[in-house]
This record gives C-alpha cells, sequence and structure tokens, in this order.
C-alpha cells in the first residue's frame, strides 16, 4: 500500500515541473534574451539542484517546499550579485532567510509538530539573520565559470550551516518537544542541508555562467524534458489503480 500523501506530493512536483517547463517553451513570450528568463534560469536550476538534494535525504515534501523556498530567494540573490556586483540590505536578507526558515519548518512538522516547526524556523531565521550580518551570504565568492568551485569561505560556510541546523533542532527537541532519536533527526537535518548547501556551492559558478549565457535551443529541449518528467509524476496518481496498487 502507497501512502496517499506520497502520492500527493509526487503530483505537486509534477505540476510545479510542468509550470516550469511551459515558461521554459514560453522563452519568446517572456521576453527572450532580454526578458526575465535569466532569473527563471536560475530559480527553476537550484529549485531543482536543492529540491531533489533535500527530496533524497529528507523526503519528497521536504524536497519540493525546501527546494522552491531556497532556490527562488538564492535566485534572486544571485541575480542582483550578477548583475550590480552587490547584496540586498540585511532587512531584505532577513526576509529571504524567513522564507527559507519557514520552507524547512514546514518540511520537518509532519514528524516534529507545530510547536517545533514554528521554533524550529524561528531559530533558523534568527542564525541565518547573524550569518548575514557577518557576510556569509549565498553571493560570497561569487564566480560565474564553467566548472564547479568550492572555494574556503564556501566551505566555513557550510561547516557553520551544518552544525547549526544540527544545534537548532536539539535546542527544539530539548526546550520545545523531545522527539523520538533527538540526535539522530538533528544529525540528518544538519549532515544533509550540509551536503546539499556544498554541492549547490559548488555547481554555483556553472549555473551562473549558463544562465548569462541562454541557448535558445537548449531551453526549448530543457523545458520539453521539464513538461515530460511533469506528466510522469502526474500520472502516477492514475496508473496506481490500473496496477491495482492500494492507496491509503
Amino acid at each position: 500500500m502507497i501512502d496517499h500523501r506520497l502520492v500527493a506530493e509526487i503530483s505537486l512536483a509534477g505540476i510545479c515541473l510542468d509550470v516550469f517547463g511551459g515558461m521554459y517553451l514560453a522563452y519568446d513570450l517572456l521576453g527572450g534574451q532580454y526578458g526575465p528568463l535569466r532569473l527563471l534560469t536560475r530559480a527553476v536550476t537550484y529549485s531543482i539542484v536543492f529540491g531533489v538534494g533535500y527530496g533524497l535525504g529528507l523526503g519528497v515534501f521536504f524536497g519540493v517546499a525546501c527546494g522552491l523556498a531556497t532556490g527562488i530567494t538564492v535566485a534572486v540573490e544571485l541575480q542582483r550579485v550578477a548583475r550590480r556586483r552587490d547584496h540586498f540590505p540585511l532587512r531584505w536578507e532577513v526576509f529571504f532567510s524567513a522564507i527559507r526558515a519557514a520552507a524547512f519548518g514546514a518540511g520537518v512538522y509532519r514528524s516534529a509538530g507545530l510547536p517545533f516547526a514554528a521554533a524550529f524556523a524561528g531559530l533558523l531565521t534568527a542564525g541565518q539573520a547573524v550569518a548575514y550580518s557577518r557576510g556569509m551570504r549565498p553571493g560570497i565568492d561569487y564566480s560565474a565559470a564553467r566548472k564547479p568551485r568550492l572555494s574556503r569561505a564556501q566551505i566555513s560556510g557550510v561547516i557553520l550551516r551544518t552544525l547549526g541546523y544540527i544545534a537548532a533542532a536539539m535546542i527544539c527537541s530539548t526546550v520545545v518537544r523531545h522527539i523520538d532519536h533527538a540526535w539522530l533527526f538533528a544529525l540528518r537535518v544538519g549532515l544533509v542541508t550540509g551536503v546539499v548547501t556544498a554541492l549547490g556551492s559548488m555547481v554555483n559558478p556553472f549555473i551562473e555562467y549558463y544562465a548569462d549565457h541562454l541557448p535558445e535551443r537548449r531551453l526549448g529541449v530543457f523545458g520539453i524534458v521539464l513538461v515530460f518528467c511533469g506528466f510522469v509524476l502526474q500520472s502516477v496518481q492514475y496508473c496506481l489503480p490500473i496496477l491495482d496498487i492500494a492507496v491509503g
């Protein structure tokens, strides 16, 4: 028997892929080379990278929620760095942090409950705000190149992020609500976050390079692939009854 929530999550992921794929196919309608497609390219690519990473480590719903929140906010921040070579004011950076933290809270809500999720999101927002105030942000050591790279500052950020997420999960488990196997849960969340952050930082130059060198035909092909993947994922809910697979 397959959990009905998993089926719904798979269908939701398919809808998201269809929307993104349709935007790529509407390249000309979105203004072509001078339209918002550079931002869209960043948002889609980062959402997929982070979404797949979080999804494999922490579940499909976690991957969809945190992938979209992280991908879109990081894309907006890096778009500004790429164009203006500076960063947003701290109040906007805190706002982006709150969006990502809320997504993480939503991701742990089902397994840890609302008080834990709210406290976890609050701690993450505060921690990221402190990191921003000290210069640790997605655009640190920004570069656009056709090869991956992970600088010393980015490695430091990955380590601090991993330790911070582990500490936040443990604090919430101790103060707000104790959960079963708290250490294992905290280590899982922290390590998955650290690994995904490291991978995202490594491919960052590659994504940034191609976001500013958009080949039209490849965009169209990529859009078709996304639409096809979305179609496959949405078809799961209809194939299960045909295959006599119970949903509960």
